[in-house]
């Protein structure tokens, strides 16, 4: 068996969650070789991970010939011409999300989120990534979207029952939620395309779409978004520095509370939410109404374990769930998280896609979508009108 050689660029929260997923691919020979980044951390990551090469350069580690897959961690302005560069350069690529974004261009009024019309990000970053989908088109390698939603067991199980049941989705509500990003970018549009509608609510937007297409394959029918309702504002902005409190993101130019409104070719709905004020850890939901039942995929928090205890201090070295501020008192105690959230199912795929030649669940088509509905929510929001795809 042919050994699959990957080279990873970053090495922070989301490269954690991807070099363990690494670590427990199966049939397939895989290792981790090179880690690229720009900051001394690079080196004490590779050590760690028993990586052998740590880059200070994205270009070194593309042009490392020995290097089949490109798995891109980085933040999101960098990721539409790392994608291009690697794939130029005869790797396979593995992108997280989001797939693009509007990030300014020379000319705009900054900060961008407050001055660039949301009109025009949408119609700039159509144009991008349909630049960027010919350009990947073109190198004839594969292209995998990091969207491990899509692979979240929860999810995997809904869509088994929608291919069996054949029933019609009438309306989804997605949900992923928190008390706000430490990341000092996750506050500039500039560096993240956007606030928790785009950083968070991607992923049960990409979810929602992903299982619509699996009803309308079993059921033989084309069905697409039509048209897109929003609004999005900074809902802790009114609180005093005392007051803040769980609350720890700190947006610049982009909001905090976020939620959008997808209506498909067939008359049918999805809404997303998406908020940095939320207490008690990550909420990471789908519910689904068919014309024949319910189904309710509980990603996280989930009632797998749950706990109540009393002293934080003995609970030091104990890991809980992300994003939770105290370990005491109930807690939805989350096993095996990289599991439950799809990590190590999606890094599997991939690896069995670059081995076969076959596409992923969770490909270019999606992460494209996802995007242009999206921004077209944002579109929408500023101008307080549904917009029409």
């Amino acid at each position: 068996m042919t050994k699959i050689r990957v080279g990873l660029v970053g090495c922070g929260f989301v490269a954690e969650l991807h070099m363990y997923a690494y670590r427990r691919v199966y049939g397939v020979d895989v290792e981790v070789k090179a880690v690229a980044a720009r900051g001394d951390h690079v080196v004490e990551f590779a050590r760690r991970h028993r990586i052998p090469n740590a880059c200070r350069s994205f270009r070194e580690l593309i042009a490392d010939g020995d290097l089949d897959v490109i798995d891109i961690c980085t933040p999101p302005n960098l990721h539409a011409s790392m994608i291009v560069e690697a794939m130029r350069a005869g790797k396979h690529v593995i992108c997280e999300k989001p797939f693009a974004g509007y990030f300014g261009r020379e000319g705009d009024q900054e900060p961008i989120g407050r001055h660039v019309p949301k009109a025009l990000m949408y119609e700039r970053v159509l144009e991008e990534m349909q630049r960027t989908r010919a350009d990947i088109e073109a190198t004839g390698k594969l292209f995998m979207y990091a969207e491990d939603w899509i692979y979240a067991p929860a999810v995997s199980k809904t869509v088994e029952i929608l291919r069996a049941t054949r029933d019609k989705i009438l309306f989804m509500k997605g949900e992923e939620s928190h008390s706000g990003s430490h990341a000092a970018h996750a506050a500039h549009w500039a560096m993240t395309g956007g606030g928790s509608l785009i950083r968070m609510g991607c992923h049960p937007l990409s979810a929602v779409l992903y299982l619509k297409q699996a009803e309308a394959r079993a059921r033989g029918e084309k069905i697409a978004v039509a048209s897109v309702t929003c609004d999005v504002g900074n809902v802790a902005a009114c609180l005093p520095a005392g007051e803040r409190g769980i609350v720890m993101s700190n947006p610049v130019d982009v909001e905090d509370w976020g939620t959008l409104t997808a209506t498909f070719s067939d008359g049918t709905k999805a809404t997303i939410f998406s908020g940095d004020m939320i207490a008690g850890g990550v909420r990471n939901l789908v519910e689904i109404y068919t014309s024949g039942g319910a189904l309710f995929a509980n990603i996280t928090p989930n009632t797998h374990m749950m706990s109540y205890q009393t002293s934080e201090e003995k609970l030091a070295g104990v890991y809980i769930t992300e994003k939770v501020d105290r370990k005491t008192g109930w807690q939805f105690v989350c096993l095996e998280e990289e599991w439950t959230r799809g990590y190590l199912q999606e890094i599997q795929d991939f690896m069995e896609c670059v081995a076969t030649g076959r596409q992923p669940l969770a490909d270019l088509a999606l992460a494209f979508e996802t995007i242009k509905v999206n921004y077209a929510g944002y579109w929408a929001a500023e101008e307080g009108r549904r917009i029409t795809l």
